[in-house]
């Protein structure tokens, strides 16, 4: 049955290899070329949108092309997503730079040619579920016979991280060489810098949400579950319903899901008008700054956050089992910056508490970004192009 599963990746890999080495052997690498890619959404965002802005702007005569395509498992969607991988191919046989922020399948079935770099600029800050390489042994990781044929997260020439404290599990997770990771932070996060951002964002969240104004926020936003492109179905453990009744007018709950959990996610209630599901209107960045405090699981949400120097709470109903599955970098508890709940009373006593203590935050922030200065994207592009 393994091996049957394997046979279409098998045709897809041969078709890459068969399109990139027409690609190499009757074009040229362009020199001014970079090319951003990612399977993670519909448009460009996040790092690559970000560190895209600033090489725009830096240097302008740098030729800039975007691959994204959201796999989708229907027949059709499948082999038009074949091609997609294929097209794909001439780019990346065709670029100075194939930047990309998750695992990327077209670059483990090639060897890059010379003038030719791949460049990884992940799109999980910090260190916290374990990735790549480090599950080899966890239910999450890839299986023995898929890294006997697709080598997962080989070829990067570079890969750019948050701070010099996750290196190590960066180069374990990738098998590459720690004087390849580099500790110039992550582009996304320039967003929490600019002037003016909070006032604006507000704006646009009161005038779809007028009744927000004056509420305090709480926003919940828990991790992925599932594997590659299929989500798991997910029940909120939270009880809401009793949130609403204790917290009263005076707070409101964002729910912000992971853009693969689409479909298969349910609430153990239906509080009208104290919830609102802000991922179909708001991006990531967005309800983080709007937010007072936050609440999450296992999410690398809590890096970015961490910047903005608000309370983090974490609710955990499945620590022995997830870390079973998956586990972490680092112990759990030892390793959050916030208390964590088990029941949804004990945390809305902490809700409560008019001053939290955020200096457990402002820590974590300090440990996990060497720079906090909104000029990630900057230095990274300068780290490319004036080399």
């Amino acid at each position: 049955m393994m091996r049957y599963r394997i046979v279409p990746t098998l045709m897809t890999k041969y078709l890459i290899m068969i399109a990139y080495s027409f690609s190499s052997l009757f074009l040229k690498v362009n020199p001014d070329k970079v090319t951003f890619a990612s399977y993670r959404s519909t448009e460009l965002e996040g790092n690559l949108f970000y560190l895209k802005e600033e090489i725009n702007h830096l240097y302008p005569h740098i030729q800039c092309q975007v691959l994204v395509k959201k796999f989708n498992s229907s027949l059709l969607g499948k082999l038009a997503y074949i091609a997609h991988l294929v097209r794909a191919s001439y780019h990346l046989a065709t670029s100075r730079y194939f930047i990309i922020d998750d695992y990327y399948f077209p670059v483990y079935c090639i060897k890059p040619r010379e003038g030719t770099e791949v460049i990884q600029v992940w799109h999980a800050a910090g260190a916290f579920k374990k990735f790549g390489l480090s599950t080899l042994d966890k239910g999450f990781g890839p299986s023995e016979e898929y890294l006997k044929h697709i080598k997962i997260h080989s070829n990067y020439g570079r890969v750019y991280v948050s701070s010099k404290e996750v290196i190590p599990h960066y180069a374990e997770a990738f098998g590459m060489e720690e004087a390849n990771i580099y500790p110039l932070g992550l582009p996304r996060t320039d967003y929490f810098f600019e002037k003016g951002l909070k006032e604006q964002t507000k704006a646009k969240l009161y005038a779809k949400y007028p009744e927000l104004a004056n509420k305090k926020l709480i926003l919940y936003a828990p991790t992925f579950r599932g594997k590659s492109h299929y989500q798991k179905e997910f029940e909120i453990p939270i009880d809401v319903l009793q949130m609403k009744a204790e917290l009263g007018e005076e707070y409101a709950l964002l729910v912000q899901l992971h853009p693969y959990m689409n479909k298969g996610v349910t609430f153990n209630t239906d509080p009208t008008g104290f919830i609102y599901q802000t991922n179909m209107d708001f991006k990531v960045e967005e309800t983080l700054l709007m937010a007072d405090m936050l609440i999450t699981d296992y999410s690398s949400i809590i890096f970015d956050y961490s910047l903005l120097n608000k309370p983090i709470a974490f609710f955990v109903h499945d620590l022995e089992s997830y870390i079973g599955e998956r586990d972490f970098y680092y112990s759990f508890e030892a390793f959050i910056p916030g208390p964590f709940f088990k029941e949804t009373e004990a945390m809305i006593e902490w809700l409560k508490k008019k001053d939290k203590d955020v200096s457990g935050v402002t820590h974590f922030a300090e440990k996990f970004f060497d720079y906090r200065d909104g000029e990630a994207s900057r230095r990274i592009a300068e780290h490319l192009f004036k080399q």
